[in-house]
């Protein structure tokens, strides 16, 4: 089906978990062997294929320069329609390639209005053309095709709108759109329509869309449009899949982009969309899982939930974690101590977001990891549940409502209790939201239940260091009145 756009269209770009390719042609569109004559014993020779071009034949790449934009744009070109063979419809295919590398300024909208309307029309030509079969992507083009889409693409970004890290919604901010975009649109569309074509021999290809093409298109993941966002991510992912070359080499760049957004810029608008991609290709991660996928989790997943603006990406960024311990469930500990390493002290927002990550990841975690991280993990969630921000608490206890977390709790109730009790004890006294106080002494049941005497013993021990937390308490406090009654003492002798 041909793709029509309008200028204020946009088109849906290919999901990047469900690949729609081109149906490869029965006929090879390499060769194809004929008769001279037609009759039997002539030898048979072979005959270039009608849509292929010559090295003589195809118009040298041009110079970007305003004189050549006005030898291109004097006048329109043919449409395909109006050309007979298909040798001559790849000559105009070239020859719209080269008419659409020019760009211009969509900042000033009186600027170049023929020229633009004259490349919009190009451009959309030159999809449905690419749609309308398949020997378009032939290798004499390849240059050609990525010359047109470096030269639209690949440039410099606009200036980023500043936000403050903590307070920026992106539901309520208004996004920071390309004027560009009814041209860039129709540009991103050709080259997914590029890479997802069976045309396209990615042995061939890789020459063209080479390591420096990628570092291009991960940089333009910056853009503060969500549309090109959207688009780059289907894109990439389609490379990451068919540019099988490419693969180690996609993944250590974008571990480079997070390296610098963690511990340089602390702003990048195209980290939900990388984590997105990840999560698709973690999921197809081979068991025994790679040093090199595990040293990617702890160095650059983990740091992710350091930087403020974390809400931005949190969803895609849990998802990659808990992707690891269902696949490896030894890194659960890791993971958990990742967690506790960056849990956040004054950002409430970030603990309720901490707190709904750790209880998936403990979903997935078994017994031996359980201990291993169980004192540090009991020790946080007890500072959660005597917080004082009502959602921390809140969240916190919701932890007891998960029935495998509760059989883990159960099975190293004589580790886990004496290390909540207090909390449970000083929320039940104390806390001032009621529902914050109902879900604690639920929590407080649901031990005594568990192992009343085990309870007991714990109870009657934090008793009893509160007893001697409140003696050392009045004695100090004996002791500062002592120094404040020598010390006027002092001062009225020596007046």
């Amino acid at each position: 089906m041909k793709a029509k756009f309008s200028q204020g269209s946009k088109p849906k770009p290919t999901s990047t978990t469900q690949p729609k390719d081109h149906t490869p042609s029965s006929a090879s569109p390499a060769k194809s062997s004929t008769s001279t004559g037609g009759a039997p014993g002539r030898h048979s020779v072979s005959v270039a294929p009608s849509n292929s071009l010559g090295p003589d034949q195809k118009p040298a790449i041009p110079q970007l320069s305003p004189e050549t934009l006005q030898q291109y744009y004097a006048d329109p070109l043919p449409t395909f329609r109006d050309v007979p063979t298909p040798a001559e419809k790849q000559l105009l295919f070239v020859r719209k390639l080269h008419l659409c590398a020019f760009t211009f300024d969509f900042t000033n909208p009186t600027a170049h209005v023929r020229e633009k309307e004259m490349k919009r029309q190009a451009l959309l030509e030159l999809v449905d053309y690419v749609n309308s079969g398949t020997g378009k992507f032939t290798e004499q083009v390849s240059e050609d095709i990525v010359f047109m889409l470096s030269n639209n693409l690949f440039r410099a970004l606009p200036p980023t709108q500043m936000h403050g890290q903590e307070s920026y919604d992106m539901d309520e901010e208004e996004p920071n759109l390309d004027p560009a975009w009814p041209h860039l649109q129709i540009v991103y569309e050709f080259l997914l329509r590029y890479v997802v074509s069976s045309d396209t021999d990615a042995k061939v290809a890789k020459k063209y869309i080479d390591q420096n093409f990628v570092v291009h298109i991960l940089e333009l993941f910056d853009s503060e449009d969500p549309r090109e966002r959207d688009y780059l991510k289907t894109i990439l992912h389609r490379i990451y899949g068919k540019f099988m070359v490419h693969r180690p080499f996609i993944r250590k760049a974008i571990n480079y982009v997070f390296y610098r957004f963690v511990f340089e810029t602390e702003h990048h608008n195209g980290i939900a969309e990388l984590l997105e991609i990840l999560g698709s290709i973690i999921n197809g991660f081979a068991l025994p899982l790679k040093e090199e996928h595990k040293s990617f989790l702890t160095r650059a997943l983990l740091p992710l939930h350091k930087p403020k603006c974390l809400p931005a990406y949190h969803q895609q960024l849990a998802y990659c974690v808990t992707q690891f311990v269902e696949k490896d469930p030894r890194l659960a500990e890791p993971v958990i101590r990742g967690l506790l390493k960056f849990w956040p002290l004054t950002n409430s927002h970030k603990e309720v977001l901490f707190l709904g990550e750790l209880e998936e990841v403990l979903e997935l975690t078994q017994s031996e990891e359980f201990v291993a991280v169980l004192e540090p993990l009991f020790r946080q969630i007890a500072r959660c549940l005597t917080s004082s921000h009502f959602q921390v608490a809140e969240r916190s206890l919701f932890l007891w409502n998960n029935e495998y977390i509760v059989q883990l709790v159960a099975a190293h109730r004589t580790a886990v209790l004496p290390l909540v009790l207090g909390a449970l004890e000083e929320n039940a006294a104390t806390h001032w939201n009621p529902a914050v106080h109902s879900l604690t002494l639920n929590v407080r049941k649901m031990f005594q239940e568990m192992d009343a005497q085990l309870y007991e013993q714990c109870r009657q021990r934090y008793e009893e260091q509160q007893r001697q937390r409140s003696e050392q308490e009045a004695k100090r406090q004996q002791q500062w009145q002592a120094i404040e009654c020598a010390a006027r003492g002092a001062n009225g002798r020596l007046r």
